[in-house]
């Protein structure tokens, strides 16, 4: 699984990243998204996310690889949203 984080203070840049990243995961926060992806998957979000921060002077997006083990050592506190009931891992960053 990947977490991908952004703060990007260009409304209309943050809105793309938004938007693309929608495509690929799960919104869990305001700039935080879980992403299941395959390597290839990954490479082609990647890209993306690459092209739409070019010539961004500000801000940034942070991507994190998090391995089987560390996904199952996640834990919640707090409510969750229904979509997170079929397994018990929330990202707060």
């Amino acid at each position: 699984m990947y977490v991908v984080s952004y703060d990007i203070s260009e409304t209309k840049r943050r809105n793309k990243i938004f938007k693309l990243l929608k495509n690929y995961g799960t919104h869990k926060q305001y700039s935080v998204f879980e992403c299941e992806l395959s390597k290839d998957r990954f490479r082609k979000l990647y890209g993306e996310l690459f092209e739409l921060m070019q010539g961004e002077e500000e801000g940034n997006i942070r991507i994190y690889d998090l391995c089987q083990t560390c996904c199952e050592h996640i834990k919640v506190i707090g409510i969750t949203s229904e979509k997170d009931d079929n397994h018990e891992d929330v990202i707060v960053i």
